[in-house]
């Protein structure tokens, strides 16, 4: 293993150590030292995956310690012989929360909507941000009310398709369909309105 830039870069593994922890019946079941054993084993390698997701530092390194905090919040539904794909699939769907939230925020902020104009920046690209966030709030307000909620949901409250499904009482199935829909719809009028500007 060698470090570029804060990033580690590892060849082959080696073979991880056995876990501590367990019980007396043969079964093991994650405890504090099996945690941190498995936080020694797999921080690093988890780090590598979602830093190529977030392309931010501390950023991963919070997505790490989520991954292992949510873990330890669901420890006694964990089998310690999957444990290592539950602590790699947490830590992705994670960093892909994050990334689709950040791009909402992108385009929904109303940190930017308020700014004040700044002298650094010309009137014509002002002016241009204006029409842009117009044209995603026109977007968003013409779409149906269920696909509008269910998106803004999905985006930008961190919930689950089963969470959100709860939360509207539709399926969880339904939930996907609509969001997947609704960003086929956006993408589509934000494409068209770009060809306008």
């Amino acid at each position: 293993m060698r470090a570029e830039g804060g990033v580690v870069c590892a060849g082959s593994p080696a073979p991880p150590p056995p876990l501590r922890g367990g019980r007396d019946d043969g079964a093991t079941r994650l405890d504090g030292a099996a945690l941190e054993d498995l936080y020694v084993r797999l921080e690093k390698r988890l780090y590598n995956v979602v830093y190529r997701w977030v392309w931010a530092p501390d950023v991963a390194m919070d997505i790490v310690q989520e991954s292992f905090l949510r873990l330890w919040q669901m420890r006694a539904r964990v089998d310690m012989a999957t444990v290592e794909p539950l602590v790699f699939r947490i830590g992705v769907n994670l960093a892909a929360n994050h990334r689709r939230r950040a791009w909402w925020r992108r385009w929904l902020s109303l940190e930017d909507a308020e700014e004040p104009a700044s002298a650094s920046r010309g009137a014509d690209a002002l002016l241009a941000e204006a029409q842009r966030a117009r044209a995603v709030r026109d977007a968003l307000e013409a779409l149906p009310e269920g696909h509008r909620r269910v998106l803004l949901l999905c985006e930008l409250s961190g919930m689950s398709y089963a969470e959100i499904s709860s939360v509207l009482g539709i399926p969880p199935g339904t939930v996907a369909s609509r969001r997947n829909t609704a960003v086929r719809r956006l993408r589509r009028r934000l494409a068209g309105e770009e060809m306008k500007l």
